[in-house]
């Protein structure tokens, strides 16, 4: 036990340092008498009340510092409230972090009228949760124009404990459980290890309730609260931990997104899953080839929806596709609530994680073309053209996907123009119309890949680039992890191409390639989200529309299974660190291609119908050591 509050004392120490820089950095409102300007608008919590001295000093800070949503921080915020919002937000990257969440102090915000617009928001809700959400949402709208600053004269409303669990959930979506199951195991070590081992426990414990006095010391900010931190700092901690969780009790703002579903999918389940499948086909969508054996049977472990899926695979080509494949109302079945809706939030989180991935595709295109009008297609939220404008500042990024998140991606400003419906629809009206199209693991996704990339021809102009990212399902790792390998993702990727088959229908659909890689592209997951899926399957959420209702029994033993199961994930993840850069040279589980269309290049309103008869991959020597590069 001596060990563990050692490495406690150099964890306080640590964090104290990591948080006061943080603290530091926060700016405070400067006092001005000029006006408020007549494009900000403020958004105010229930029990705050804004002064109009406060107004001007955030109006003019927010034009000095160009940042169209502001965030108040009331230089009297409890310490507790203020230390728990700055361990989640480091104001110095906050404002230049495209795909950061949006935080807030939860007492006002200033928002520029514009901003305030495309998201949709007319007005400040009353509930703290939801206040907590709309800066989120505003921060997507202004994702390199928001910041916080302290207001010395704005004084904070009390904290409602009923709410915090709502606020703590918002703000960690569903690690809000396990934030709070650690924050009472910090606080039975720190109490057993002043017990069994007084000297290095009773140090660990000091320090702890010390720690707010390092941290906000000679800072902008001035808690009232702060001397009954000190002093009480560990009970007080165990106490909000426990009436944070009596507040799961209280009632959620609003209607219940999973209740408001259940009718629907229960329709949609009801005659079975038949309907979800087309006719099984007969023949390789590639080479035409009719000897196709089965090659993976798996069920939907990414939302536990019902069905099974089959895999097969070519021996003519070794092209692997689903068949069975998922008909119209299939796709909309299994889509549904996967990447809007229920799952919105979650895919944000995940694809929001960082730009170096969407970095690191459009950095393959810096060093041979600079395109001026780009589609990224199957473009979601935007996520790509927003980060690549950092490398291409002059470019006009426009988007295409099926769904609405292409209009949100729109109302964003991640991209300039957005196009809901079919690549295959739209090309023919834009032909020739761009000079670079993406597909980032989109083609995967498609009916007829063929097809997209005849579409991809017709959009680009004459020595256009086409950048395409899939899974490679070559990758060892697909074979020994079978139906737990991420990449094969079923029910939702229909058709995965090799490198070989990918090659013969860009040649054939009038493009020559420029390079392929597999190593750059390698995403160090393999592990980790194996073991997700497994804890998935194991115990699934339990609130899940197309699933039966869960009583508190299954809650509580979903929550005891996902917390025990941390030191897996870990380990999982510790294996992903350790083995990525061997498997990204060896096995890498996603690879790239670049091709550039032929000039003056095929204009024909229909892809070939015929499939390619010859195995060559029909590539320079310089692409194919390109192929197995090294990172």
């Amino acid at each position: 036990m001596t060990w563990i509050s050692l490495a406690l004392v150099v964890l306080f120490l640590a964090d104290a340092l990591r948080l006061r820089a943080r603290v530091t950095a926060l700016r405070a409102l400067a006092p001005t008498t000029a006006p408020v300007s007549p494009d900000h608008r403020f958004f105010v919590a229930n029990g705050v009340t804004l002064d109009d001295a406060t107004r001007r000093a955030a109006s003019a800070h927010a034009r000095i510092h160009g940042l169209a949503v502001l965030d108040l921080l009331p230089a009297d915020l409890g310490a507790r409230r203020l230390l728990g919002l700055v361990a989640l937000v480091d104001p110095e990257r906050y404002v230049g972090d495209r795909f950061g969440a949006g935080f807030t102090a939860g007492q006002a915000v200033l928002v520029a009228a514009d901003a305030a617009a495309r998201a949709g928001i007319d007005e400040a809700p009353s509930d703290p949760a939801l206040f907590v959400r709309m800066v989120a949402r505003l921060k997507r709208h202004a994702c390199t124009g928001t910041g916080l600053a302290v207001a010395p004269d704005l004084h904070a409303a009390p904290e409602d404990p009923a709410c915090r669990f709502a606020v703590l959930r918002e703000r960690l979506g569903s690690l809000a459980g396990v934030v709070l199951v650690i924050q009472a195991l910090l606080m039975a070590l720190l109490g057993y290890g002043a017990f069994a081992a007084p000297r290095a426990g009773l140090v660990a414990l000091a320090l702890f309730h010390v720690q707010p006095i390092l941290i906000l010391a000679g800072q902008a900010t001035k808690p009232r609260d702060l001397p009954w931190i000190v002093l009480f700092r560990a009970p007080l901690e165990l106490l909000a931990v426990l009436r944070t969780w009596l507040g799961r009790a209280s009632p959620a703002a609003g209607l219940d997104p999973v209740e408001t579903r259940r009718a629907a999918y229960e329709e949609l389940i009801r005659g079975g899953t038949d309907r979800f499948f087309e006719p099984r086909a007969e023949r390789c969508i590639v080479c035409g080839g009719g000897d196709l054996v089965p090659h993976l049977h798996t069920t939907d472990l990414l939302q536990q929806k019902p069905g099974t899926f089959t895999l097969e695979r070519c021996r003519g080509c070794d092209h692997v596709f689903q068949n069975p494949r998922l008909s119209l109302a299939g796709l909309d079945f299994y889509y549904r609530d996967f990447y809007d809706g229920l799952g919105e939030d979650g895919l944000e989180a995940i694809f929001g994680y960082s730009t170096e991935p969407y970095l690191s595709r459009a950095r393959l295109l810096a060093g041979t073309a600079r395109p001026r009008r780009w589609l990224d297609v199957g473009c979601g939220h935007g996520h790509f053209s927003c980060a690549a404008r950092e490398l291409f500042p002059e470019a006009r990024f426009d988007g295409l996907d099926l769904s609405e998140s292409v209009e949100e991606a729109a109302r964003r400003g991640w991209i300039d123009q957005g196009h809901r419906g079919l690549f295959t629809d739209l090309a023919p009206r834009v032909a020739g119309a761009y000079d670079a199209v993406t597909m980032s693991h989109y083609l995967e996704h498609t009916l007829d890949p063929r097809a997209e990339i005849h579409a991809a021809a017709l959009a680009l102009s004459p020595g256009g680039t086409l950048l395409i990212e899939v899974p490679d399902p070559e990758c060892v790792m697909g074979r020994v992890m079978g139906r737990w390998w991420l990449p094969w993702f079923q029910p939702q990727h229909l058709h995965l191409l090799s490198t070989r088959n990918l090659a013969r229908i860009l040649r054939d659909e009038g493009f020559h390639a420029v390079s392929f890689q597999r190593a750059e592209a390698h995403q160090q997951v393999d592990f980790s989200l194996a073991a997700m899926l497994l804890l998935g399957w194991i115990a699934p959420p339990p609130d899940q529309p197309w699933r039966p209702r869960r009583g508190a029994l299954y809650r509580a033993w979903h929550r005891a299974v996902w917390t025990a199961s941390m030191p897996l994930y870990l380990g999982a993840r510790l294996a992903d660190w350790a083995l990525g850069p061997v498997l990204r040279r060896v096995a890498s589980n996603t690879y790239r291609a670049v091709a550039r269309r032929d000039a003056p290049g095929r204009t024909d309103a229909a892809p070939r119908s015929e499939p390619s008869t010859s195995n060559s991959l029909d590539l320079a020597p310089a692409m194919l050591v390109a192929t197995r590069s090294a990172s």
